[in-house]
């Protein structure tokens, strides 16, 4: 799954990936001073590790262990599958960065080893939220690694020409807002294809809803819950001051090139698609900014998805021991902290947030993460996205006049039918 890291400058996007390390079937040997000869390969993807992060990692690394660590770059292209295989190979890589959402289906087939002891002795103060999808049926099969989630970006020129003075701490003010900029200028209040499937996942969140439940042993939809009808009826409101389409998302087009035009007045997105904005129209930059989005009551924001990634270590590895070196290295309060510096992502401790300062895109991101979620954490899962997302023919119902109780009943036999594995 693309990730976005949004730029020490706030604008300039680098898209974060899956990553994986590489065993060359030496066998571990007992203690730090053990490892010299060794190597650890680690499979990065393209624009996944800043430069600075990795210089200093490898240098802690090799120094610490006397090993050798090598770095790969791969490309996104296959990742997935490449990683499936090389974890039922013989000679697996060693530690994996893979996507939070991706960590179930791996941990289930075994693939990963237990890491319930690092948690105890580095974890205590991971996250909850992001380490959450880290674990899996009650174990922990991963470490939190980074995590990114939707901001507001808008048009500070538009919303001074509409008499907006301040960002909205509420989602009433929002909508307030939004309505000025409709009754006083020529632009579109905010762009909101109907089917922007992680703002309303975020949206879901805030509800408490779940999007699935269990039916004996078997995973069914749960659109049909009131609380994911209000999540989308909160989607409706925001949808209503926007021209965009209801049976298209955010990438089709691009909703950075819209918001490039100079005529919309926000969006929600990652921080980096403001990159995309300036690409298209470099004049926009002086006019971007960033706020989180407001739930709400004051205080508390907007519920979102949080995207990421984990770092795991392949169940196979014969190094198991360095493996876990690297991990506690990685994740260190100094390297952690250096990549959410360099990176402008969300690192997996709240102490650490203090180094997104002078980031305007990721500081307003970091607040919503304490309370954000990710998508059902099942190895079920993954099907229900394959296009076309039964998720998103849900929305777009229901922006077209059907109940919420009437869209779900719509999509419940394509969704129970991708929940149970069934092509």
């Amino acid at each position: 799954m693309k990730r976005g890291l949004i730029a020490a400058t706030g604008v300039a996007a680098m898209l974060v990936s899956v990553a994986a390390c590489g065993s060359d079937g030496d066998d571990d040997k007992a203690g730090a001073d053990g490892f010299k000869g060794q190597t650890l390969t680690v499979w990065a993807m393209d624009g996944s590790t800043p430069d600075g992060w990795t210089k200093d990692v490898k240098a802690a690394f090799e120094k610490k262990t006397g090993a050798k660590l090598k770095l790969e770059t791969q490309q996104w292209n296959g990742i997935q599958q490449k990683v499936t295989t090389a974890l039922s190979e013989s000679d697996p890589p060693d530690v994996l960065e893979i996507g939070n959402t991706q960590t179930p289906s791996y941990a289930q087939t075994g693939g990963l080893a237990e890491l319930d002891d690092l948690k105890k002795s580095i974890g205590a103060d991971w996250s909850e939220s992001i380490n959450k999808s880290a674990v899996y049926d009650g174990k922990q099969y991963a470490a939190p690694w980074y995590a990114a989630n939707r901001v507001v970006l808008y048009n500070k020129k538009i919303w001074a020409e509409a008499g907006i003075k301040d960002t909205p701490k509420t989602r009433t003010e929002f909508f307030q807002d939004l309505d000025a900029i409709q009754k006083k200028t020529e632009a579109e209040p905010i762009y909101l294809p109907g089917q922007n499937w992680y703002f309303f996942d975020g949206l879901t969140i805030g509800t408490g809803a779940d999007l699935v439940k269990k039916d004996g042993d078997k995973w069914v939809s749960n659109l049909a819950d009131p609380k994911v009808g209000k999540a989308m009826d909160i989607y409706k409101q925001y949808q209503s001051f926007s021209k965009a389409p209801k049976d298209k998302d955010e990438a089709t087009p691009q909703q950075g090139e819209v918001f490039a035009k100079g005529k919309t007045g926000a969006f929600i997105g990652m921080g980096w698609e403001a990159g995309i904005a300036i690409k298209a129209n470099p004049k926009i930059e002086k006019d971007i900014g960033y706020f989180t989005i407001p739930g709400e009551t004051a205080g508390k924001p907007e519920g979102v998805f949080l995207g990421g990634s984990n770092l795991a270590i392949a169940a196979g590895s014969e190094k198991q021991e360095l493996a876990k070196e690297f991990l506690r290295i990685a994740l260190n309060d100094t390297h952690e902290g250096q990549l959410a510096k360099e990176g402008g992502v969300i690192p997996n401790k709240e102490s650490l947030q203090a180094q997104l300062k002078g980031n305007a895109a990721a500081q307003a991101a970091a607040p919503a993460a304490a309370t954000g979620g990710t998508t059902p954490l099942i190895p079920e899962w993954a099907a229900v996205e394959n296009a076309p997302n039964p998720v998103k023919t849900y929305m777009t119902a229901v922006l077209n006049g059907k109940s919420p109780a009437e869209a779900a009943k719509s999509v419940e036999d394509e969704l129970n039918k991708r929940l149970s594995q069934e092509r």
